[in-house]
């Protein structure tokens, strides 16, 4: 099948799938004699894998590692699960600076008057480097 094909299966774009292939996190498709790329099933199915982990935070290494495993016949689902879960402590990791940041935007917005003064304690904050809390 040729890109646009898998570009509708996949949902990704074909920079994407190029990038992927570039960056060797898919097998290599097949080239027509006209230069063409030529997918097969399995290269949708390894793209696929990729959207997805892409879509809940895995980096592309580990999108890579994640389509080895797949192909991998003897594989054990320990393995995914580790890999999964270390995922989400750094996802849960990430969500608690978040909410610190919300926290700081939210205490300058409460005591920042925004009129047409020049004083602004937000200013203030940022001049000091943010040690509130």
């Amino acid at each position: 099948m040729n890109i646009s094909e898998v570009v509708e299966k996949t949902g990704l774009t074909a920079k994407s799938i190029r990038l992927y292939e570039e960056k060797q996190l898919i097998s290599l498709p097949k080239r027509a004699e006209n230069g063409y790329r030529s997918y097969e099933n399995k290269h949708v199915q390894e793209l696929s894998i990729i959207a997805s982990a892409r879509r809940v935070g895995f980096t592309l290494d580990e999108c890579r590692e994640l389509v080895f495993i797949s192909m991998n016949e003897h594989r054990m689902s320990a393995e995914v699960k580790r890999r999964t879960s270390e995922k989400l402590t750094e996802v849960k990791k990430k969500i608690a600076e978040l909410r610190k940041i919300e926290e700081q935007l939210n205490e300058w917005l409460s005591i920042c008057p925004g009129d047409s003064s020049s004083n602004c304690p937000i200013v203030e904050d940022l001049k000091k480097g943010c040690k509130r809390k």
